[in-house]
């Protein structure tokens, strides 16, 4: 399952030499931003953090974050951006060519945590490798700090949010978002720890699936699922399962495996920047017409 995970996120990140065109500008705090914006940011910076570090910095500045800061440890690796209101640590999903990813990764035995519960022996090895040179670099720290990652860096983001709401130093998670993550610990693990949670989830994707429940793993916060269309939808059990069938079939006709594609950072990207994109028209409508017109034009087509 490991190593399934760390080849998808070495097929689904942005390849070797392709341009990525950042959409989020941060001019003031996080917490200013709306929901989906917010989401953009974040799922923006887990997708250049598969990038070079030069590349990285570079459209993280273009971003209004400034403050880039870089860890890595034994193939587990990690940012730090940041500007005058916040900071965001991002975990890195993958370094595939590195043994020690894969290896850990096969590791799927539960183990305790360090905060309460068990979490997957894998990730928390990763985690241990970063987390005292991320909690000494945010022992100063003043901001608001957000954590986000795409695959198992979403993973080794949750443990790090965990260690970090749970340590003595001043920083205090502000929340955690994380994109096509796999399950990372136990009921109690999940639950123990308060912190404001948003998982997004696009349709097919299979990383979203493991490890499985049978074993005792449980997803974290809510959950915000893309259908199909790439568009946030609240469904019932059976509305979902007849969802991905129809992606699964869309993609066979398109010659493409939908759990595979489905797990791309850069799907999560551009349905997320739509979706805020059409939250931002139709609110940019009611402020010019005003509700009632709008619904009245509704009635009238």
């Amino acid at each position: 399952m490991g190593f399934a995970i760390r080849r998808l996120d070495a097929a689904t990140g942005p390849a070797p030499g392709d341009p990525v065109v950042v959409f989020s500008r941060a001019q003031g705090s996080i917490d200013s931003m709306s929901m989906l914006r917010r989401s953009l940011l974040f799922a923006e910076l887990s997708e250049i953090c598969y990038l070079s570090r030069a590349e990285a910095g570079m459209l993280a500045n273009r971003m209004g974050m400034p403050e880039i800061r870089f860890y890595s440890n034994n193939g587990a690796q990690a940012y730090i951006f940041g500007n005058d209101h916040d900071a965001v640590v991002v975990c890195r999903g993958t370094e595939p060519h590195e043994w020690n990813d894969i290896r850990a990764d096969l590791r799927l035995a539960l183990v305790k945590a360090d905060t309460a519960g068990r979490v997957h022996l894998g990730f928390k090895q990763e985690v241990d490798d970063l987390w005292p040179r991320l909690e000494q670099a945010l022992v100063n720290n003043t901001r608001p700090v957000w954590f986000t990652g795409h695959s198992l860096g979403g993973a080794m983001a949750t443990i790090c949010a965990g260690r970090c709401k749970l340590s003595t130093i001043r920083s205090d998670p502000r929340a955690l978002f994380t994109f096509g993550s796999p399950r990372v610990g136990d009921r109690r693990f999940v639950h123990y720890v308060n912190i404001e949670t948003y998982r997004w989830v696009n349709n097919n994707d299979i990383v979203t699936r493991v490890p499985p429940p049978w074993m005792g793993y449980r997803h974290k916060g809510q959950e915000i699922y893309l259908d199909s269309n790439g568009e946030i939808r609240r469904l019932t059990a059976w509305q979902r399962m007849k969802d991905r069938w129809r992606g699964f079939v869309r993609g066979l006709a398109l010659g493409e495996i939908d759990q595979f594609t489905d797990h791309s950072i850069a799907r999560y990207v551009e349905y997320i920047l739509r979706a805020a994109e059409e939250e931002e028209s139709v609110a940019s409508i009611l402020k010019f017409r005003g509700p009632q017109e709008l619904a009245s034009q509704r009635r009238a087509a």
